[in-house]
């Protein structure tokens, strides 16, 4: 396919073939939509009225099958859903706005405004290194802006109201029962990670019980727990280095040292803790029932905490922090990577199993599904269509059609069947429309 004043890509063209052709003969799209056996939202074999077959976006439109479809507006039961999910979201975000103020007037209070601003500078470091690790974690079903934001203000402002209010009774009450230097070693391998992973994972629990559409696996528990671990982090290390610059006075080797450890040497630190965490609260997430999540929240919580009270004690137990650093948590963080490596391949499997059932149905050609179920594919795909100034809907053609395996894949777990085949239906709409407007701009 040649497009007129503009360099022919001949290594790269998802719609140089005949099924895009307007003079190719009629495909077999329509009959294959038919004995598919695809679960729609009007049952088995269906097709939508008004959708041409997108194996022939510029040929005439195979003769349709009128069925009965509910509009989305007549689905009352997700409408309560969803209205009472909001509402609980909005109530959490002003509680956040709240907690966000205190939080910063507290520190300011404890530090002073100069050293405050210094600290809040020199916090962003670490967290833009575990930020950028976030977007490459999501860049595959990127999350919506507004659950990342919840999560970060969480860990930023609402964990640590969570952490100051169970732990300061749990600390009196240590130093009540036990000596000055038992209640200090119990408060650093055991109450700090016990009451920090519950603060923070109340977080990802709350993303997963109110946002659950939202979160379709492990992959997904583990970027809103990351997120959750990075906004506590930047307030904990604000605290960390303006309690070292406050004992120094001046900015010094002091700070410097402690910056090194917490901001280069362990950003990752909480966020390993808490993916433990995730990764439980995501797993659950794919069942439809509750008690699954609540049971993976408390067994999530054991080895978050046990890694982070590994990390509070562990400089102790092998004599150094270097040592320690290199022999423990250097191969865990290895691991890690491994493990979300793992995770991020598992989404791409997924997402190609799920769209070859639309291929069996007429929705997409084998030569989509390599486009988008590849991250090479996906890289071609959008260059190509940079090229021809239709990047925009592509890239709305990926995300949408990403979106789609994950719904497919909700439906075929039976998880709110009705609203997931609602979805569907929504974005299949979506996926027609943006091909549809690749198609227009790049002939």
């Amino acid at each position: 396919m040649t497009t007129p004043g503009r360099r022919q890509d001949r290594t790269f063209d998802p719609y140089d073939q005949p099924a895009y052709r307007a003079d190719s003969p009629a495909p077999s799209g329509a009959s294959a939509a038919g004995s598919s056996g695809l679960a729609g939202p009007a049952g088995p074999g269906w097709t939508a009225p008004g959708w041409r077959s997108p194996t022939r976006p510029h040929a005439s439109p195979a003769p349709e099958r009128q069925v009965a479809v509910a509009p989305l507006w007549q689905a009352p039961a997700r409408r309560r859903r969803g209205v009472a999910g909001t509402v609980v979201l909005v109530l959490l975000f002003v509680f956040l706005a709240a907690a966000s103020v205190g939080v910063g007037l507290l520190l300011v209070s404890r530090l002073g405004a100069t050293a405050f601003l210094i600290c809040w500078v020199l916090a962003l470091v670490p967290l833009s290194i575990v930020l950028l690790a976030v977007r490459w974690l999501d860049r595959w079903e990127p999350e919506p802006l507004v659950t990342k934001a919840f999560a970060f203000l969480w860990g930023a402002a609402g964990s640590i109201v969570v952490t100051m209010t169970i732990g300061e009774p749990v600390r009196r009450y240590l130093q009540a029962a036990t000596d000055p230097s038992t209640s200090e070693v119990l408060g650093t391998v055991l109450q700090a990670p016990v009451v920090e992973e519950f603060a923070k994972g109340l977080g990802v629990l709350l993303l997963v019980l109110l946002r659950r559409r939202h979160v379709d696996g492990p992959v997904d528990g583990v970027v809103y727990a990351m997120l959750v671990a990075a906004g506590f982090a930047f307030t904990e290390n604000i605290l960390y280095f303006g309690s070292t610059l406050a004992q120094a006075g001046v900015i010094d080797g002091s700070l410097a040292a402690i910056f090194i450890g917490r901001g280069l040497l362990s950003p990752f630190a909480h966020t390993m803790f808490t993916a433990c965490l995730g990764f439980a609260l995501g797993w659950a997430s794919r069942r439809h029932r509750t008690a699954p999540v609540l049971l993976a929240f408390v067994l999530g919580l054991l080895p978050a905490v046990a890694l982070h009270a590994l990390w509070n004690g562990g400089a102790t137990l092998a004599g150094s922090f270097l040592g320690f650093y290199v022999l423990i948590e250097v191969p865990l963080f290895v691991l890690g990577i491994v493990g979300v490596v793992l995770l991020g391949r598992g989404e791409v499997r997924l997402t190609r199993a799920r769209l070859a059932d639309y291929v069996h149905a007429g929705w997409f050609t084998p030569a989509e599904v390599q486009m988008l179920a590849t991250p090479a594919g996906r890289r071609q795909a959008l260059a190509w269509a940079g090229t021809r100034g239709a990047r925009a809907p592509m890239k709305r053609f990926v995300r949408d059609a990403t979106a789609l395996a994950f719904t497919r894949q909700r439906i075929i777990a039976g998880f709110d069947r009705d609203t997931q085949q609602e979805e569907e239906l929504r974005l299949l709409h979506a996926v027609t429309t943006a091909r549809g407007e690749v198609l227009a701009r790049v002939r």
